[in-house]
């Protein structure tokens, strides 16, 4: 094995043992606080939230537990928004992240950023009960009060 390729096989290793680790820790929380990836061959209901310059509408949305939601994200503002529904807890630590590495992509069915004038779609199923949030970790974003409930019933 050349010098080239050795590198090539310790990258793909550590690219396994990251994805693993993920899984695991992902696993361990018991996925998503706020519910499950929703089921497109399932109805659900659409709720249209619109983000604007540091503010959603509606700002408090209220879901059965075992509901499906279409939520259909615009955002009207202009400059770039994220949607990401978790606990409030878990995005003040997401949100510590993003001030270190604010052009952060997510590649979560729990969130997603948007361009100005863009707009895009969450799927979700609420199957726990309790009091979730959607907030904007685009550093300041939140500290300025962008930020939404959704209280699951």
């Amino acid at each position: 094995m050349n010098k080239t390729q050795r590198y090539i096989s310790c990258g793909v290793m550590l690219a396994a043992m990251a994805y693993s680790a993920a899984a695991v820790a992902h696993d361990k929380h018991g996925g998503y606080s706020a519910g499950e990836p929703g089921d497109p061959k399932k109805p659900a209901r659409e709720i249209v939230v619109s983000m604007n310059e540091m503010d959603y509408s509606p700002a408090v949305i209220e879901v059965r537990r075992g509901e499906q939601i279409r939520f259909v994200i615009r955002n009207a503002g202009t400059e770039a928004h994220e949607f990401l529904l978790a606990t409030t807890a878990e995005n003040l630590k997401h949100g510590e992240a993003m001030k270190k590495n604010p052009d952060m992509e997510h590649d979560e069915p729990n969130g997603l950023r948007l361009a100005a004038k863009k707009s895009g779609e969450i799927l979700w199923k609420f199957s726990k009960a309790g009091t979730f949030e959607y907030s904007c970790l685009i550093p300041t974003h939140r500290e300025l009060g962008m930020t939404g409930k959704v209280i699951v019933k």
